[in-house]
């Protein structure tokens, strides 16, 4: 089971971190004026980690499976070293930004000039992945320069509340068919339909409003100068949702199993 966890933990981390480094993607688009491709790549982007959500319900599934005929494995330890590993992914983003936000800009000026990412992929030399070095730069983050974004505090903490709900969905499901396995087949079930409520809170409360940030970065130059502060407060709040996630893991799983029971 240790291999199964480490292929878990680090399609996890690269789930997180993908979908976290997609605001580097918008923030090149801002910069150079090309939000409509910036757009479509981010697009790209999460459906390739939603596709590879899936793939990591379906591995984690086994820990049930396991557990059923091991009394001693210890299941939940294992699922909160997944959510751990969000945790990792999206600090591994955090870090990346700086050197990402760059490389996406060259990605998007490449993309217009190839037309279609299969040809952008194609056209990649090994001289330009070694001389993708020279955009690695520190990340520096300064507490003092989040104070005057007028980002409101509501959504802050709204973007927080989704990622944990959205981080730990399948695997509060999956852990809600392990405590009553009368009950499991419904309850795992539960994962795909907490997958879309996440999805389509994203849509309706998220995805509208850094709309609306980005198009005001583009029509004022003083917003767009903040825009790279904003985009990395929204990450570390996604941070500190992987977190709280932690803290529902349990509570979320007993009110799938409520809901099970009604239906």
């Amino acid at each position: 089971m240790v291999n199964s966890l480490l292929f878990v933990v680090l399609l996890t981390v690269i789930i997180h971190a993908a979908e976290t480094l997609s605001y580097a993607v918008r923030y090149a688009g801002v910069k150079m004026n090309k939000i409509a491709v910036a757009l479509s790549l981010t697009g790209i982007i999460v459906l390739i980690s939603r596709t590879a959500n899936m793939l990591q319900a379906l591995t984690t599934g086994h820990f049930v499976d396991h557990a059923r005929t091991d009394a001693t494995f210890d299941i939940l330890g294992y699922f909160r070293i997944v959510l751990f590993a969000a945790s990792i992914g999206t600090l591994i983003a955090i870090a990346l930004f700086p050197t990402f936000v760059p490389l996406c800009g060259r990605i998007i000026a490449r993309l217009e000039v190839t037309g279609s990412i299969p040809k952008l992929l194609s056209s990649v030399t090994l001289g330009q992945l070694k001389n993708a070095k020279r955009y690695i730069k520190r990340p520096r983050i300064r507490l003092s320069s989040f104070r005057y974004l007028g980002i409101p505090k509501r959504f802050i903490f709204l973007n927080v509340a989704v990622t944990a709900f959205y981080t730990v969905g399948v695997i509060s499901a999956l852990y809600a068919a392990h405590l009553v396995p009368a009950l499991s087949t419904t309850a795992s079930q539960t994962s795909g339909i907490i997958n879309g409520i996440a999805t389509v809170l994203l849509t309706i409360f998220i995805d509208p409003q850094l709309g609306l940030i980005m198009d005001k970065a583009t029509k004022d130059e003083t917003a767009k100068s903040q825009l790279g502060k904003i985009y990395t407060l929204l990450m570390v709040s996604r941070f500190f949702g992987t977190l709280l996630a932690q803290l529902l893991i349990v509570p979320a799983a007993y009110l799938i199993i409520t809901i099970v029971k009604l239906i």
